[in-house]
């Protein structure tokens, strides 16, 4: 049976499979020094052989690389990390990682319900941002008997009267969310598109990318014409 690698051979191995084109593209979503650029294909081959393994992920992510951080969410073990080790990588998150990475792992985790709405309330950006994100998973995975609907409702509300005058990333996640919510969740769909009229188009800086900020109204009733209202996901992580 092969052995499982030291971080320290992960690096090596990511530093291997990186590109400067690949940098390039990353840097326009975000990515910055130090990374190698790799593409997240790749990266899955690591994860094919390494799984899921807490103590490699958090060292991973402890080294402040973003591939390395990326690949942490992707082997985290959502049943061993703490509440104690998602603040500390949301607080240390940036750009992809703090809406993609942080929230995946989180979500599937026990603990994401309550951090995301402790995450939601912070002056920073980043945490804020990753809080809607953890949001969005949360209502993607969880049977509808489990959410707080009530709640989720008032987050809808709360995105209408802040989205925007939120900070430029937190606006992104907030139009997810409703998408999300309306999407995952039947009871709030009706409500999740009174919303998106009432918010309108929403504007979020999306650096030198061709991205573009989905209608949140368009986006859930394409869901609800091809009849997925409601439709779970197995996982958050992609």
């Amino acid at each position: 049976m092969m052995s499982t690698p030291t971080p320290n051979a992960i690096m090596m191995e990511l530093s291997s499979m990186g590109s400067e084109q690949n940098k390039k593209v990353l840097a326009k979503h975000g990515a910055r020094e130090p990374f190698f650029g790799v593409k997240v294909g790749d990266m899955k081959k690591i994860v094919k052989r390494i799984k899921k393994n807490h103590e490699i992920s958090l060292e991973l992510y402890a080294t402040g690389n973003y591939d390395a951080m990326y690949l942490a969410g992707l082997i985290a073990d959502e049943t061993r990390i703490s509440r104690a080790d998602l603040n500390r990588w949301a607080k240390e998150s940036y750009a992809g990682i703090s809406e993609y990475t942080v929230p995946w792992v989180a979500s599937e985790s026990p603990h994401g319900w309550e951090l995301a709405l402790e995450w939601i309330e912070s002056d920073k950006a980043n945490m804020a941002a990753a809080g809607w994100s953890s949001l969005s998973n949360w209502v993607a995975l969880r049977p509808d008997a489990e959410l707080d609907q009530t709640k989720l409702g008032h987050l809808l509300d709360r995105v209408k009267q802040e989205v925007h005058s939120a900070p430029n990333r937190v606006r992104y996640a907030m139009n997810c969310y409703v998408i999300a919510a309306g999407s995952y969740v039947s009871a709030l769909t009706s409500k999740a598109k009174e919303i998106a009229k009432a918010v309108g188009p929403i504007t979020v800086e999306m650096g030198a990318t061709s991205c573009t900020v989905p209608s949140a109204f368009d986006y859930i009733l394409k869901i609800e014409n091809m009849g997925r209202i409601g439709k779970k996901k197995k996982q958050a992580r992609c």
